[in-house]
């Protein structure tokens, strides 16, 4: 058998094969990047379920067309509206989860050896898709306060694209402030690097003042991507994209030779689901869920981590970012927390050069007791670890 020349570079998803490893029920984990079940609307969406069969079961099961369910596409333009960003529904994609619509901006973008910033650390989903394509990654490190725009500026000269998530960052839970996402928006306009702005978490603030994504001071062509998994559910795998005309018509002839369309039943559950309930209370119900359960883990982390573990402080998301002192690999602490029946995800596949300073929390999937007594164990393992 002949495998493609192109699965040389790809590595398997490092998150997918530690789930695997944290899927017993006596590890803590706080390796996945999962909502909490409990947030999930399950009465409204079998209501939204049931309505749409006995309405419409017919077109909801049938063949639909590439662009996605139109009232969705408009429904998603409307939220924009309320944000002072115009995005016509034409401008809409609807894609099978926000990956998909990662995949397809880099399969209509990127060709082998070409540049791609990205961020440090950053989204292993996109180091992997990028990769898959063969980009040549540049990467910009992050400050508290957003991305490196100085660095910005020298690594999006002559690059094809720069990815970013700049609201609660995964994996760091670093916010880009108003300052930063209008210089980035200049950066991209100066150099002619296309900016593709990652928005999944963007509706989970919890605490400090909201922002708009970077589209909203864009000077030229870019893509916004969101996804309605971490606001209603990701099992329903629904995502899209925002992207000008040209790249648009791209990228919908790529979906058409990837799936033809995003299922159409999902699409039209879901738009129901959106138009019947009130989707800002429960929204509002997550933040309260995660912020109270970010505040947990921060405050366990002060009284178990010992004080040379550098940790961000996350305004919303689902994850905060551990530095660790030099002479500790976050992959050999990851195994001796696995011995103590808890998990994280070790820094080294967030950065395309195999850096390891760090490690990925997840606050967002386990019970308040859980992260009291995870984080216990994982400050046992950094004070023996600094004690070697």
């Amino acid at each position: 058998m002949q495998i493609a020349k192109r699965m040389d570079n790809v590595q398997r998803s490092y998150i997918r094969e530690i789930l695997k490893v944290t899927a017993r029920p006596d590890i803590i984990s706080f390796a996945g990047g999962l909502p909490h079940p409990d947030s999930f609307p399950v009465q409204g969406v079998a209501e939204a379920a049931a309505a749409v069969l006995a309405e419409s079961g017919s077109e909801a099961l049938q063949y639909s067309t590439t662009e996605g369910y139109l009232p969705l596409r408009e429904w998603i333009s409307a939220r924009y509206a309320r944000q002072g960003i115009e995005v016509s529904p034409d401008e809409i994609l609807i894609t099978t989860g926000s990956q998909q619509a990662l995949d397809l901006v880099a399969k209509t973008t990127i060709d082998r050896g070409a540049p791609v910033v990205i961020e440090r650390p950053g989204y292993l989903g996109a180091i992997q898709c990028f990769s898959f394509y063969g980009a040549q990654f540049r990467t910009v490190d992050l400050t508290p306060l957003g991305v490196d725009v100085e660095a910005l500026r020298r690594e999006a000269k002559g690059a094809r694209l720069f990815y970013a998530v700049p609201s609660f960052q995964n994996p760091s839970g670093i916010t880009y402030d108003e300052p930063t996402r209008r210089e980035v928006a200049a950066i991209m306009a100066e150099t002619g690097c296309m900016l593709v702005e990652d928005n999944p978490y963007g509706e989970l603030r919890f605490m400090g003042t909201p922002v708009a994504p970077i589209r909203k001071w864009a000077e030229s062509p870019s893509v916004l991507l969101g996804s309605f998994s971490k606001v209603v559910s990701p099992g329903l795998r629904i995502g899209w994209a925002c992207a000008p005309a040209e790249l648009m018509r791209h990228m919908v002839t790529a979906k058409q030779a990837s799936d033809l369309h995003t299922p159409m039943f999902t699409q039209r559950l879901l738009h129901r689901f959106l138009v019947d309930n009130d989707v800002d209370e429960h929204i509002a119900s997550i933040r309260k869920r995660y912020g109270a359960q970010r505040q947990c883990m921060m405050d366990a982390i002060r009284k178990h981590f010992p004080e040379c573990v550098t940790v961000t402080e996350p305004e919303g998301g689902m994850f905060l970012w551990c530095g660790l002192p030099e002479g500790v690999t976050s992959e050999h602490l990851f195994h001796k927390a696995i011995e103590r029946k808890v998990a994280f995800v070790p820094g080294c596949p967030f950065y395309v050069d195999g850096t390891d300073t760090g490690f990925r929390l997840n606050f967002s999937n386990a019970s308040q007791d859980d992260i009291v007594e995870g984080i216990a164990r994982l400050g046992a393992c950094l004070t023996e670890e600094l004690a070697r």
